[in-house]
């Protein structure tokens, strides 16, 4: 156990801890050693930034874009399964021919296991995003970070399939997720396109603002929500069609598992309950 803590590559956060922490050594000694705290606080504010910023791989390695060269566009939808919006999804995304990966959240899958059976039945992908999506799920010790991000890996077990990557709620990371996901046998992936549709609260000109972020090789996330205004309920799908006949007309979306040239999720016996 020794050998293999010491063996495993450091992230970059041990590495800057350990410039910043020789590096204030050194200042220290020199004719103005006022200035020693100086790569410390850098490396604080560091620590302090990090957790959000979901592409930067500070504390753990982030996948949060296509491999390199890639051209076309992943779609992923965070938060479901829902019966109010699920379905809808599905539909529109059969439709239109395009492949999407899903990131549940353990509790709603364990409530709605038929909607994971339609997720699949209909050709996409799954990613665990916690069991119940803490907002602070990041500052919970070691322990209960693991048994949250277990706990959905087992529901999704007992459904015949087991992820292979992890999003973090908000996209939100922390020193402690690297040891939970390994232990699981997980990655973290995040995302490179957001618009900030506040779990489908905001959905107006949907399309037209991801239309203008979007770029080649980004990692799209949305929502699997349903909205809660009346509005919300008539203008979501509306955009959802306009923004799936765009991408379709392109040709430019593709599976998960091929933009980032790694499987997304394994699929196999269901294991008893």
């Amino acid at each position: 156990m020794i050998g293999f803590t010491w063996c495993r590559s450091l992230s970059l956060a041990e590495k800057t801890g350990c410039l910043a922490f020789l590096s204030a050594g050194f200042l220290g000694c020199s004719t103005i050693p006022q200035i020693a705290t100086v790569p410390l606080a850098l490396f604080l504010l560091a620590c302090l930034a990090a957790p959000f910023l979901p592409r930067w791989s500070f504390f753990l390695p982030v996948i949060s874009r296509g491999k390199q060269g890639a051209t076309g566009i992943a779609l992923t939808f965070d938060d479901g399964p829902f019966p109010a919006s699920t379905p809808v999804l599905l539909e529109l995304l059969a439709q239109y021919r395009l492949p999407a990966t899903f990131f549940v959240i353990g509790r709603q899958a364990a409530a709605h296991p038929e909607l994971i059976a339609a997720i699949l039945a209909h050709g996409h992908t799954i990613g665990n995003h916690s069991f119940r999506h803490d907002n602070l799920l990041m500052l919970r010790s070691c322990r209960a970070l693991e048994e949250d991000i277990r706990a959905t890996q087992e529901v999704l077990a007992k459904l015949g399939i087991r992820p292979l990557l992890f999003r973090p709620p908000i996209g939100i990371t922390s020193p402690r997720l690297q040891p939970a996901l390994t232990s699981l046998g997980l990655q973290t992936l995040t995302f490179s396109c957001r618009i900030f549709d506040r779990g489908n609260r905001n959905v107006h000109n949907l399309a037209s603002r991801v239309l203008r972020q979007l770029q080649p090789g980004d990692i799209l996330l949305l929502h699997d929500n349903p909205p809660q205004d009346e509005k919300a309920k008539i203008n979501w799908p509306q955009e959802l069609h306009r923004l799936f006949a765009r991408l379709s007309q392109a040709d430019q979306v593709v599976p998960l598992a091929t933009l980032i040239d790694q499987p997304v999720m394994i699929s196999g016996e269901k294991q008893p309950d």
